[in-house]
């Protein structure tokens, strides 16, 4: 600390402009990577399926990694306290942040933060893209997702719709499902999806989107109906229900994504380190069949790199902005 203060101090002395308190760091603190503990935030409370995912990947990496990688939940602010954290923390691959779709719909749906949503990361790459279902209340009038688009365009003002709030993924997988088939319903937030789950199982509320960690159990239960997974394929947990194309709605396709992030100005040797590590992680027996176990996939490991993951979330980012514009429904 005493050396890296020296040199700040230097270089005030000589007019030259710091733009990060990180930016004189030590090139042998780099070399070094990783020599201690790291940590990876989570931005959602525990227990949740980011925080399930986190975990199993924190675990795998630190396996390659040599070190121990803790996981730490910082809640709040639909994710953006646990972002803001990470956008802050020194930028030496010790602590990342294991975020999912809402790192594409924060720069939309929050028109006031105290850290750049998009420049404040560098990505590491990309984890694994979780399926939604669309799913009603046990005797909602309607078999397929065709009956239940001609319902919903019929009856759009008597219907509503469940979600966990906004910015969750249960509201986004709404708003598409609205846009696609431009008929908007009442929509009716709860603070989580058990809330919400609760409602739509006891028949109060009409319609849910919601991950298939959170709906499997219910739909091979028969205590849901389910139109339709939002994937261009069909899931091995759910063989019997069809995509949203099969079903005529090619435009409501929505997975949610899971991807890796260093704090900006992460040297490109340490991002480059812990996507190796990540796509490691993605081939580890024991992390494949966890994932499996809730109905997801490692991403590809060639989407597990930095340039991917980049692409992908840029896309993504574009993807939402209209939509949510279009809602006119902001966080802030």
């Amino acid at each position: 600390m005493l050396r890296l203060a020296r040199r700040l101090l230097l270089a005030l002395a000589a007019g030259t402009a710091i733009t990060s308190p990180w930016a004189a760091m030590p090139a042998q603190a780099q070399q070094s990577f990783p020599n201690r503990t790291l940590t990876v935030i989570v931005p959602f409370a525990a227990g949740g399926p980011t925080d399930t995912v986190s975990r199993l990947v924190a675990e795998a990496m630190g396996r390659d990694l040599g070190q121990t990688m803790v996981v730490e939940n910082v809640g709040g602010a639909g994710g953006t306290l646990g972002a803001q954290r990470v956008a802050n923390a020194r930028p030496d691959g010790h602590t990342v942040l294991l975020h999912h779709i809402g790192m594409a719909t924060t720069p939309t749906l929050y028109r006031r933060l105290a850290y750049d949503p998009v420049n404040g990361f560098e990505p590491i790459g990309l984890v694994t893209e979780v399926p939604m279902t669309l799913v009603a209340r046990n005797n909602f009038p309607a078999t397929t997702l065709a009956e239940a688009v001609a319902i919903i365009r019929r009856d759009r003002d008597k219907l509503n719709y469940a979600n966990a709030g906004i910015g969750a993924a249960s509201h986004l997988c709404g708003l598409l499902l609205m846009s696609a088939v431009d008929a908007p319903m009442t929509t009716v937030p709860f603070r989580g999806t058990g809330p919400a789950m609760q409602e739509l199982l006891a028949g109060r509320i009409d319609l849910m989107c919601d991950q298939t960690t959170n709906t499997t159990e219910q739909i091979l239960g028969h205590q849901l109906k389910v139109f339709a997974v939002t994937t261009a394929a069909r899931i091995g947990a759910l063989p019997n229900v069809p995509t949203s194309a099969e079903g005529g709605l090619p435009a409501f396709e929505v997975s949610v994504w899971h991807g890796l992030y260093a704090p900006r100005g992460t040297s490109a040797e340490i991002v480059n380190r812990l996507s190796q590590s990540l796509q490691v992680a993605l081939r580890d027996p024991r992390l494949v069949a966890r994932f499996r176990e809730l109905g997801t996939e490692p991403v590809a490991t060639e989407r597990a790199t930095p340039a991917a993951h980049r692409a992908f979330w840029t896309a993504d980012i574009a993807k939402w902005r209209p939509i949510i514009q279009a809602a006119g429904q902001y966080a802030d």
